[in-house]
């Protein structure tokens, strides 16, 4: 059995699969498990990348059935059941299992991602750390108030969780962790711009939780624009209707599409580049290959696609490797995959988060213990879960964040990276 991706479906997948009679190839172009919903605490140098990074060899070191390849996925050639890499390889299989996750959507604007990072990868969260950083230091040696603003200034762009909970730690690191560093500058004034082009931030979640989100984000000083859509992204700023927003750092969270694996196995995507599935999780009209997480568009129970969240990746990657399990053993058919909606959450800023249970909603201080407990459980190995717990104690005692380091431009988004220095070289 061989599984592409080495995200929350891929590892349940890989994980379920330890006592089963096969062999199990896990390919992944990182050597590394990513916890992605922390990765903006580690954009805003709340965490380190090993904090919330893991070996994909040593998590699967104990699993004798189980080996992992480092290699970019490129194709996969149905007819003679095999995985084509970038180096040529050719990986055959009986069992095909897709678990390569998503990208942002940037709607047609890919030149835009150089100017505003997602957060999908370490790269991006570092890129987006010394942009927001470098801003600071810059602005403190600009004479100019207009461009010192605009050095201040951070523009996120999506009102979902992740935006919401980029905005409120961008605006929490510049009040409180920064407030008392600098001699030319008060960090408090930074300007954070929160755009969504839909009515309301957080649209997933019921009314009154977004009602509640908005409060506190303009208790943090967050600017919450709603209703505007943005026209262009460029190297200074956001363009949008009638206005233009100078600012130094800019962060993308408006909407995610599915990695090209759909194109791989020759099947029409939903408008999302999502493959549809059955309920079993099997692609039409392929033998004995699976698609799980974020690249599929799985039926939920009111058969509208299942939310592209970790807890829907990670359930269904233990299901359809018990299935294979129990089909190896057995020879028996995948059953049905169903499932259960354990929350969803999002985090505003200190002693605020919420939470959505379906029938039941939490906000407040209860929801931000409740989300810091999830999220310390999810992480895959004690000692991340001792050293972050130890750090979010510091960080809630002492307001300070340990990670502030510039370390340069980052991946493929030097050139907006760079902004500041070049802004500076200007001055």
């Amino acid at each position: 059995m061989v599984i592409i991706g080495g995200g929350f479906a891929g590892i349940a997948c890989a994980k379920a699969l330890a006592r089963a009679p096969v062999g199990v190839t896990l390919i992944d172009r990182n050597n590394y498990h990513l916890f992605q919903p922390l990765l903006y605490q580690v954009a805003t140098a709340a965490l380190s990348p090993a904090d919330i990074a893991e070996p994909i060899r040593k998590m699967l070191r104990r699993q004798r059935n189980a080996e992992v390849l480092m290699a970019e996925v490129t194709g996969i050639d149905t007819a003679a059941r095999a995985v084509l890499t970038a180096d040529g390889a050719r990986i055959g299989y009986d069992t095909l299992v897709i678990a390569t996750g998503s990208v942002y959507n940037y709607f047609g604007h890919d030149d835009w991602e150089g100017h505003a990072p997602g957060l999908k990868t370490i790269d991006n969260a570092r890129a987006i750390r010394t942009r927001v950083l470098t801003g600071f230091e810059c602005a403190e040696r600009e004479s100019d108030p207009a461009r010192r603003q605009a050095l201040m200034t951070s523009v996120v762009i999506g009102g979902g969780p992740t935006g919401v909970e980029m905005a409120g730690a961008i605006a929490e690191l510049a009040r409180h962790a920064l407030a008392r560093d600098f001699r030319h500058i008060d960090p408090r004034a930074a300007r954070v711009v929160l755009i969504e082009a839909g009515p309301r931030i957080l649209s997933a979640f019921p009314a009154p939780l977004s009602a509640y989100a908005l409060r506190r984000l303009e208790a943090l000083g967050v600017e919450v624009r709603t209703g505007e859509a943005v026209e262009d992204v460029t190297a200074d700023g956001v363009r949008l209707p009638g206005e233009f927003l100078a600012a130094n750092a800019m962060v993308w969270g408006a909407g995610i599409r599915a990695s090209p694996a759909a194109q791989w196995l020759d099947v029409t995507p939903d408008r999302a580049g999502r493959i549809p599935v059955s309920d079993r999780l099997e692609v039409a009209g392929q033998r004995q290959v699976f698609a799980i997480g974020d690249t599929v568009a799985a039926p939920g129970e009111n058969g509208a696609p299942l939310p592209g969240l970790a807890q829907v990746a990670k359930q269904q990657g233990e299901h359809l490797g018990r299935e294979l399990a129990r089909q190896a053993a057995c020879g028996d058919a995948v059953r049905p995959f169903a499932f259960r909606n354990r929350g969803n959450t999002a985090i505003i800023g200190r002693h605020a988060a919420v939470f959505d249970f379906g029938r039941r909603q939490m906000k407040g201080y209860p929801a931000w213990l409740l989300w810091a407990a999830v999220h310390i459980y999810l992480l895959v190995a004690f000692e991340q879960r001792v050293l972050v717990s130890i750090q979010w104690l510091w960080r809630y005692v002492t307001f300070q964040r340990g990670a502030r380091l510039i370390t340069g431009p980052e991946g493929g988004s030097e050139q907006s990276a760079g902004r500041s220095e070049r802004q500076a070289v200007r001055s």
